[in-house]
């Protein structure tokens, strides 16, 4: 399996401290579960560049959407084991545009996924949702990383 994280917008500048922090729990995840991150300049180039995947290999996007579903560490990680014991060979989490995503994209997505009802910077929700697909692979691998608490 394969992970990619997206967001909606301009490439994080060089001295962004949240995309360098986003980063390392994404090299930490590289040993495991190969894994990048990408920057779309459009909900519709995004979408477009899902749609151009082999259908074979078409990857399940995640969607960071508000009136998702929120999720624990653990229901997320479970999630994800589902995923991959389906098949799934590539998923891709986004952070959708600063007007949030439109009824189309909403509608491509296997997942919409909340943290809350907050409004949270890119380059931070980036960095939580880094964070947490490396707890995820954590518990999955049976790593002490996360505690539970």
């Amino acid at each position: 399996m394969q992970w990619t994280l997206a967001h909606i917008g301009a490439r994080p500048a060089a001295g962004d401290q949240f995309d360098h922090l986003a980063r390392v729990y994404l090299q930490r995840i590289q040993p495991s579960i190969p894994c990048d991150a990408s920057a779309f300049r459009s909900e519709h180039a995004f979408l477009e560049w899902l749609r151009r995947r082999p259908a074979k290999i078409a990857p399940l996007a995640v969607l960071l959407d508000s009136r998702g579903r929120q999720l624990s560490s653990e229901e997320f990680a479970a999630w994800l084991a589902a995923s991959r014991d389906q098949g799934a060979r590539h998923i891709v989490f986004a952070i959708g545009p600063a007007d949030g995503w439109s009824g189309e994209a909403r509608k491509c997505a296997r997942l919409l996924l909340s943290f809350g009802p907050m409004t949270i910077a890119y380059s931070l929700a980036r960095l939580v949702l880094a964070e947490q697909l490396y707890r995820a692979s954590t518990i999955l691998s049976g790593h002490p990383y996360h505690t539970g608490h």
